[in-house]
């Protein structure tokens, strides 16, 4: 599915670019405002905008002199808020998706997919009857009676508690296994894009900061603007040179840190950089082999907080007063090593884990 969108009206303005990979799920992150929703709509048509271009495969939904109506595109929408008729029953819900086919087969479609979506059994029950899990199992159901190629959920799981939440998570996979169609997910929760997502894109003010599949935007941001999107706290700056046979070093504060991993064109200067709270290890600052640790960066622990079985550190690298890092560590560990505040520990940033950030302002 290709995207090329570019919208002005009264919200943030919008121009977005971007190719969604066909059969997956392709997650929308950003903060509230940021044009998410607006992006939604206008693939389902339902925002006027003035230059757009909408292509599903070879299919111009917008763009090339066409405009098709909502109703002509093969997309199933879920909104944050259910949308379901209150007077009509579960199953008269999605029959009304279905009125394009005779009574007895809309009956049996819409029976099929309410049990598709596991709520067969409460077709006769109103909304008012259902609880908020339940409630958008319907809505799903309704969404993909009539088989759509593109599905379309804005901030679905918003409205239910968290343990409904995760059930709605592996119910929504499974059935993503079963259709296979294109799902674009609208969502300011970063847990959930990481968890359904396969393809992710981050939109702030309205504009695409990075695309690309989940695990690698999650791991490698470009920039500072989507690191802090990703809530990345470790984002610093160094002085990146060249040294003798061609040996890139970072300059951070007093400690050179060796980054051979990082793309050879990178020019030296100065560079923002970021480090993921899970990429770095930790040892004690008597251990004998810490001198065998890359880029060993001596530290004290200024804080530790227990946050069920995973505990959050955070440490001041020596002579880098206003640089504090932090690090994720289960809490059995913690507890293991006697990690405690004002222990000297030594910091080990592998190169592979120091991801380089563009200026926000770069491409």
């Amino acid at each position: 599915m290709s995207l090329s969108l570019d919208l002005r009206h009264d919200g943030p303005p919008l121009d977005f670019r971007a190719d969604l990979p066909r059969g997956r799920i392709t997650a929308l992150l950003g903060p509230s405002g940021s044009g998410k929703t607006s992006i939604l709509r206008a693939i389902a048509g339902l925002l006027p905008v003035r230059e757009a271009r909408v292509t599903l495969e070879s299919e111009h939904w917008d763009g090339a002199g066409v405009r098709l109506p909502t109703r002509a595109r093969s997309i199933g929408l879920v909104s944050q808020h259910y949308a379901l008729f209150p007077h009509l029953s579960a199953l008269g819900n999605v029959e009304m998706s279905l009125t394009h086919l005779p009574a007895a087969e809309r009956r049996t479609r819409a029976l099929e997919v309410l049990a598709l979506a596991h709520v067969g059994g409460l077709e006769h029950r109103r909304p008012h009857e259902l609880s908020g899990g339940q409630k958008q199992r319907v809505a799903l159901a309704r969404a993909i009676a009539r088989a759509p190629r593109v599905l379309l959920l804005d901030e679905p799981f918003s409205a239910v508690d968290r343990s409904t939440r995760k059930r709605l998570y592996l119910e929504l996979r499974r059935l993503h296994e079963q259709l296979r169609n294109t799902v674009v997910l609208v969502t300011h929760d970063l847990d959930e894009a990481a968890q359904l997502a396969d393809h992710l894109c981050l939109v702030r003010h309205g504009r695409l900061l990075q695309a690309g599949p989940a695990a690698d935007v999650l791991n490698r941001p470009r920039s500072v603007s989507a690191a802090r999107l990703l809530d990345i706290p470790n984002v610093f700056e160094g002085r990146l040179t060249r040294e003798g046979g061609g040996e890139r070093l970072l300059h951070w504060g007093p400690h050179r840190l060796r980054v051979a991993a990082l793309d050879p064109a990178l020019p030296d200067g100065l560079l923002r950089w970021a480090v993921l709270p899970s990429n770095v290890l930790l040892a004690h600052a008597d251990r004998a082999w810490n001198s065998d640790l890359e880029n060993a960066v001596p530290a004290r622990v200024r804080e530790v907080v227990e946050l069920g079985g995973e505990a959050v550190v955070r440490v001041q690298p020596a002579g880098l007063a206003d640089a504090p890092l932090q690090l994720r560590l289960p809490t059995r560990a913690i507890r293991r090593h006697a990690v405690s505040r004002d222990a000297d520990v030594t910091l080990c940033l592998r190169s592979a884990d120091i991801v380089p950030l563009c200026d926000d302002a770069a491409p």
